[in-house]
């Protein structure tokens, strides 16, 4: 996540890459409202808009998501927010499901994209149609450790409309050694504050040894890494073959995905932030908006189960 212009997508790719390359099973989800994701991971334009839009498929993803879940009578009734409970049925990692069956494999790494904001969107829509499946998938999907999600996110304080910001096991915000990019970052965490939500920053663009103190100044202890400016990734940008990132780079990279592989899945906050972020959906507007009490599909006994056998089918 960043503010737009960060190089947010670019850094997504970057990693994208870095993971598949070492032969570790990602998902990479373009969750940008400008889809730009296919692209950066080197599929040309063509192939890249051509992949499905979640957003375009969201009544199939809830009808099998919700499964024989008696809380949820139809597809219709269900929401973005909408929390597992008994009878739903949970996504394996790269599954064989409506889901996963959405992506488009690019170099061993399955990529999904929500769809663009198009002409019969504007005025009648938000984004955050979209990016719903997104928060649906991350709801019901049980990955475990060494298997990697990477979305993009939409530029600004949009990250932070929905639960969606506390579905992920790690956010990397991308900030530029400027006024502006350490000013997201207040906002940012000012936002996050309250939910535990664990950030880290990763400066981008970074010239000099100043531009790294200055982002020590004012970010401290969450700066975890930063990337330079970098003649492979122009290379990469422009669609060459064979490019080999820079070794700081790429040690910035490596640090990330140990940050990643250093986090202790929290299963119990996981379900209950999202029953949270439910409830406070359903009061604000979408009770009303389908015309059902939602927050009687909450299931207080639901468990996510400990082992990958447990899970509904």
């Amino acid at each position: 996540m960043g503010k737009g212009g960060s190089g947010k997508t670019t850094l997504s790719s970057l990693f994208v890459r870095h993971l598949a390359g070492r032969g570790l099973p990602v998902v990479a989800i373009d969750a940008d409202i400008n889809q730009h994701l296919g692209v950066a991971l080197g599929l040309d334009e063509d192939r890249a808009a051509k992949i499905p839009a979640m957003g375009d498929h969201l009544a199939e993803i809830k009808e099998h998501l919700r499964g024989a879940n008696p809380r949820v009578p139809s597809a219709s009734s269900m929401v973005k927010t909408t929390p597992p409970g008994e009878g739903s049925r949970l996504l394996d990692f790269r599954g064989d499901d409506p889901v996963h069956r959405l992506g488009e494999d690019v170099d061993g790494t399955t990529l999904l994209a929500t769809g663009p904001f198009n002409d019969d969107d504007l005025g009648v829509a938000c984004y955050h149609s979209k990016t719903g499946a997104v928060e649906l998938y991350l709801n019901h999907l049980v990955d475990g450790p060494g298997e990697y999600v990477v979305v993009d996110m939409t530029a600004g304080a949009d990250t932070f409309a929905s639960g969606l910001f506390t579905r992920f096991d790690l956010m990397f915000l991308v900030a530029e050694p400027t006024r502006k990019g350490v000013g997201v970052y207040r906002q940012y965490t000012e936002y996050a504050r309250d939910y535990d939500v664990a950030i880290r920053v990763v400066g981008n663009k970074v010239q000099t040894d100043d531009d790294v103190a200055y982002l020590r100044e004012h970010v401290g202890d969450d700066l975890l890494t930063w990337l330079g400016q970098s003649a492979s990734v122009r290379a990469f940008e422009q669609g060459r073959a064979g490019v080999t990132l820079e070794e700081g780079n790429e040690a910035a990279l490596s640090r990330m995905r140990s940050e990643v592989d250093s986090r202790v899945q929290d299963w119990e906050k996981f379900r209950r932030q999202g029953v949270e972020f439910h409830v406070k959906n359903a009061r604000s507007w979408a009770s009303r908006a389908v015309g059902e009490d939602l927050e009687a599909q909450v299931d207080p006994a639901f468990r996510f189960p400990a082992e990958p056998s447990a899970r509904p089918v």
